[in-house]
């Protein structure tokens, strides 16, 4: 039994007004919605990291299966109501610790919201701990592991996103979203572009959607739904035992990335030359030539990437095969 993943993607419409796009306000929202998120994120891992000595405590259970108190490593979600119960003001914790005061200074953010910051936080800080720990018992002096940053895409759980998709159009199809405006925290509509292939994917029978992401880029705005689908497959023994079984093969080559054969009943059914059209080779004369201005300019400039264009034509080139090979 085994997880498959996958994510599709539904693109905001982000074109000019007077062609059905989002005006320039709502574009500046998201970019503020995700700068409020980082920033209440960067507050959770400084919580945290002040009081890393929580994540090593234990809690005692009784287990059913053995029939006897045992312990355990505090849960996410309990390092969560912990953290909730020290840092925002509610009826049962009306004063908040000292110098941690997240309803002060995010007044009025979303539970969900505010949720979604911590449980980042936790994963981002429980990793940290783990790599340093590692770091100290392996005796190194270099490759200390570094703090860890508050940047993410932004989590949508369930109460910051409307979607429908059953009266949308090709032309008029809108997703509801919960943004910081720079004053308040308000529900805007955003046109999106939306297909049949992605309203085929989210209606596809087995698959289970999780929260999507929101990923914002410097001239588009897309909404990543993940799905997952449990597979169940057949014993190595078994399925041997199958007198139709079809056989696949990758062969690794020099002149050709691969050769792939399929086989059923001894017979080679097909057989698949994988080449990279010159990919390669273009790319090695890309990197030659950045290789040589790097050389010309000297030494390189701390804080300042050189030969930016070059470089993003080479990402352009590898994300570009990526997706052709993908389908394959």
């Amino acid at each position: 039994m085994g997880q498959a993943r996958r994510t599709t993607k539904l693109l905001l419409d982000l074109s000019k007004r007077d062609k059905g796009g989002a005006n320039t306000n709502k574009r500046a929202f998201l970019d503020r919605t995700a700068q409020v998120l980082n920033d209440g994120r960067t507050f959770y891992i400084d919580f945290f990291l002040a009081h890393a000595e929580k994540f090593q405590e234990t809690v005692r259970f009784y287990s059913q299966k053995h029939l006897e108190m045992r312990e355990r490593p505090i849960s996410s979600h309990e390092l969560l109501t912990w953290a909730e119960a020290a840092t925002c003001t509610t009826a049962e914790h009306p004063h908040p610790w000292e110098g941690w005061n997240f309803s002060e200074r995010f007044p009025s953010m979303p539970f969900v919201y505010r949720r979604s910051v911590i449980k980042d936080a936790i994963g981002k800080v429980r990793s940290y701990l783990s790599n340093l720990k590692n770091w100290e018992q392996s005796g190194k002096k270099q490759g200390r592991p570094g703090l860890p940053g508050a940047a993410n895409h932004p989590t949508l759980y369930q109460g910051t996103l409307t979607l429908d998709l059953e009266p949308c159009t090709a032309r008029e199809c809108f997703v509801q979203l919960k943004v910081y405006t720079g004053e308040r925290w308000e529900w805007h509509n955003y046109p999106v572009q939306a297909s049949r292939y992605f309203e085929q994917r989210s209606h596809e029978q087995g698959w289970d959607e999780a929260s999507p992401k929101l990923v914002l880029r410097k001239r588009s705005a897309e909404l990543h739904f993940p799905q997952e689908k449990t597979i169940e497959a057949k014993k190595v023994v078994i399925s041997k035992q199958d007198p139709d079984l079809v056989t696949v093969g990758v062969d690794l080559n020099v002149k050709n990335l691969a050769v792939i054969t399929v086989r059923q009943h001894e017979k080679i059914i097909e057989t698949v030359f994988v080449t990279d059209h010159g990919l390669d080779q273009a790319r090695y004369r890309h990197l030659k030539k950045i290789s040589k201005k790097q050389y010309l300019s000297g030494k390189p400039v701390k804080g300042e990437q050189s030969n930016q264009q070059l470089w993003a034509h080479v990402r352009r080139m590898n994300e570009g095969a990526a997706r052709h090979l993908w389908p394959a």
